[in-house]
């Protein structure tokens, strides 16, 4: 025992703490530039991939890496954590290395789910290495080091991958598989399995269906709402118009109501006989309201790094690194010879009539520079005219248009949190969890706003990270009451088995995220030219979401429910 009367946190402890690093540099590494690898045209290195393609896998593959842990977990549990560390990194590391080599949606989407496979492999097993290496004197403590190291790889990986992207885009997949293979090394020689052999294994997935059917209801309810999902997914990707959406949705739920008026009530039936039956019911709403609160924070992920690459000027920041070259070059890296080339070729194409002045700018930012559609027009012109003059031309725009990595500037949400988030649990520790809560989403959706105001403002790039910043704070305020607030109505006797079942609003929001993401990209921002208009929309879905958990908390919670005592969740 510690001075304190505190239990030492054991090396299993901390060897898991170590993996969890190189896993979210991995995947941080990938994800926080996903976006902008997957819209880049494939002549310098990316997928050219259209805004609803992108929205799809980042809806899709996301909502399943967050809903196979409930059977991943039971997995760990039954068959070693140590097993399933070494399972989770032989499924990751060649998906990660993948992802680079293929070209095509449908090869991209496979080594994608392999990549969500594996860390859903990973996810159940760290967390509970923390949660069996810890007891309740050092809990708190332990889960606070878990919580600063996830932060620390999202901080580093985005950075890492940033830099060396200026190399090519097969170095950050080939960075993220090396982090990987990297935890080979403690998984197999260091880590030592947190259990004896007397204790309980977990339990067999039978007894996981059955929990989930308690909890969120039988299997009628699952095809109806995946069902439902996947229409609402194919309306986002544009593989179906919105007139088929309502025609299908109308058979659809026509089809559910006959099929469940023929339905037995009895619960001994069989599945497909029985009616359509809920778990916890003040459970499952809150999860699918608490979904549009991570609908509304993964946009920071998904769609702010290409809305900074194609809408928002960092000069400014620019300006202000402009007496450190090396910072300048690191955070604002311009390839010259790539933009050379890029201009004579769009000079060519605008000439023949394939491209227009539109379509140019959107071409260049991917050089990183942000020129004035009047000076792209005259510099392509002349360079038609001459084409040496595009040498001249990417100097000079070199110099004076180049632009901050947005990647670098997402990084500040994750070193915010490592700096504030134990201040501001401290000050919230105070109150109630649900006006935190509703205040917290509120905040959010002040951050998401404030970043529409980027768009066309002089100090563009404070005006982002004011934007991000604002929206972490909603986060650190947010994040941990909404799984404190699981207590209020969760049975007293099952809180914790209701907490494993809490992430299924984070592949929810997940869900809609990616879809709604590719909509209001290519319909608001680039085709109604209001980008500052899809940020309003998105804040006020975080609105929305807020006075939905107001609703709840006044309606939606059974008297039993609320009679329960209050546990705050760590």
């Amino acid at each position: 025992m510690t001075q304190a009367g505190r239990t030492a946190l054991p090396a299993t402890f901390f060897v898991a703490n170590t993996m969890e690093i190189f896993e979210r540099l991995a995947w941080y590494g990938f994800f926080a530039l996903s976006s902008l690898y997957m819209t880049s045209p494939q002549n310098q290195g990316g997928l050219g991939f259209s805004e609803q393609e992108r929205g799809l896998l980042q809806g899709m593959i996301p909502f399943f890496l967050y809903l196979f842990p409930v059977l991943t977990g039971a997995l760990a549990d039954r068959y070693g954590y140590r097993k399933m560390f070494l399972v989770a990194y032989a499924i990751m590391c060649p998906s990660y290395y993948l992802l680079g080599q293929v070209d095509t949606f449908m090869g991209f989407f496979v080594a994608f789910m392999g990549v969500a496979v594996g860390a859903a492999c990973f996810k159940p097993v760290v967390t509970g290495t923390v949660a069996r290496t810890t007891d309740e004197t050092n809990r708190g403590l332990g889960f606070g080091i878990f919580y600063m190291m996830v932060n620390i790889g999202g901080f580093l990986g985005p950075f890492i991958a940033g830099y060396v992207r200026a190399i090519s885009w097969d170095w950050v997949f080939i960075m993220s598989a090396f982090w990987i293979a990297v935890n080979f090394i403690p998984a197999y020689f260091f880590y030592k399995e947190p259990t004896d052999q007397n204790q309980q294994k977990g339990k067999p997935l039978t007894a996981v269906f059955q929990d989930i059917q308690e909890v969120l209801g039988n299997a009628r309810f699952a095809i109806l709402f995946f069902g439902t999902l996947v229409i609402l997914m194919s309306y986002g990707a544009k593989w179906i118009t919105g007139e088929t959406t309502l025609i299908i949705y109308a058979l659809w739920f026509s089809g559910h109501i006959i099929w469940d008026k023929l339905a037995s009530s009895k619960k001994s039936a069989p599945w497909y006989a029985q009616k359509i039956s809920l778990g916890n019911k003040p459970f499952v709403i809150y999860l699918l309201i608490l979904s549009g609160m991570w609908m509304v924070y993964q946009q920071i992920f998904i769609t702010l790094p290409i809305y900074i690459r194609d809408f928002v000027d960092t000069s400014d920041l620019v300006l202000m690194l402009a007496s450190y070259p090396d910072l300048l070059q690191f955070f604002a890296p311009v390839d010259i010879s790539l933009l050379q080339s890029e201009l004579t070729r769009l000079s060519s194409e605008v000439a023949s009539g394939t491209l227009n002045a539109k379509q140019v700018y959107f071409e260049l930012v991917h050089t990183k520079v942000m020129v004035p559609n009047t000076e792209i027009s005259q510099a392509l012109a002349a360079i038609a005219q001459t084409p040496a003059a595009a040498v001249e031309y990417a100097q000079r725009w070199a110099s004076e248009y180049r632009q901050i990595n947005p990647e670098y500037l997402i990084g500040v949400n994750f070193l915010s949190i490592v700096v504030m988030q134990l201040m501001i649990s401290r000050f919230v520790e105070r109150f109630q969890a649900l006006p935190v809560l509703v205040g917290g989403t509120i905040i959010l959706a002040l951050g998401t706003a404030i970043g529409g105001v980027a768009h066309g403002a002089i100090m563009g790039g404070a005006m982002v990270l004011t934007s991000i910043l604002v929206f972490s704070i909603g986060e650190m305020v947010a994040s941990p009451k909404s799984q404190e607030y699981v207590a209020s109505f969760a049975p007293h006797d099952k809180k914790a088995m209701f907490m494993g079942y809490y992430f299924v609003s984070s592949a929810t929001g997940f869900l809609l995220a990616g879809p709604l993401s590719g909509y209001l990209y290519a319909e608001v921002a680039k085709g109604a030219e209001r980008p500052d208009l899809m940020w309003y929309i998105i804040g006020a879905l975080g609105l929305l979401t807020a006075l939905g958990l107001v609703l709840f908390h006044k309606f939606g919670t059974t008297p039993q429910a609320e009679s329960q005592p209050s546990v705050a969740i760590a």
